[in-house]
């Protein structure tokens, strides 16, 4: 039951972001790129998450993971989701569940609704059924980086 809620409660979360990616002017791409290189966090992250999705740019993970990594070590939340999520799966860097864990962590100190999901530390589990939350994680993290992608494309 316990592990019914939490899944529900990653999965409305995931789906409140779901929207569709929309394909990127090439001079947008040119633009957010000189950004991204001249360290803005978000213009990294939004570099990302077209790497990530293919959107504008041909789809690069490892280029994804590169230009996430940049925009989560500056504190950018959603990049800290995203970075979590790739080191779980393997996504364009080494699969390492230490490191996923010290990102959602960082996430979940600034509140990341999903990253105390994925942790058991949201308000649903404080006080339920000890369970393992190996299964919800790695389900979460398959959809995360896609989801979280388009979310970043579409942040102004």
């Amino acid at each position: 039951m316990m592990f019914k809620l939490v899944k529900f409660f990653i999965f409305s979360c995931l789906l409140s972001l779901s929207v569709s990616a929309q394909a990127e002017d090439p001079s947008t791409v040119a633009v957010v790129q000189q950004s991204a290189e001249q360290g803005d966090a978000k213009a990294q992250a939004k570099l990302g998450a077209m790497y990530l999705l293919g959107s504008g740019v041909e789809k690069d993970e490892q280029k994804a993971a590169e230009w996430v990594l940049k925009a989560a070590n500056q504190g950018n939340v959603d990049a800290e989701v995203v970075i979590a999520a790739m080191y779980d799966r393997g996504l364009g860097v080494k699969n390492d569940v230490k490191m996923a864990t010290k990102w959602y962590e960082k996430a979940a100190a600034k509140g990341n609704s999903t990253s105390l999901a994925i942790l058991g530390k949201n308000a649903v589990a404080k006080g339920g059924v000890a369970f393992s939350y190996q299964a919800m994680r790695l389900s979460a993290a398959k959809q995360i980086p896609a989801e979280y992608a388009k979310r970043i494309l579409l942040t102004k």
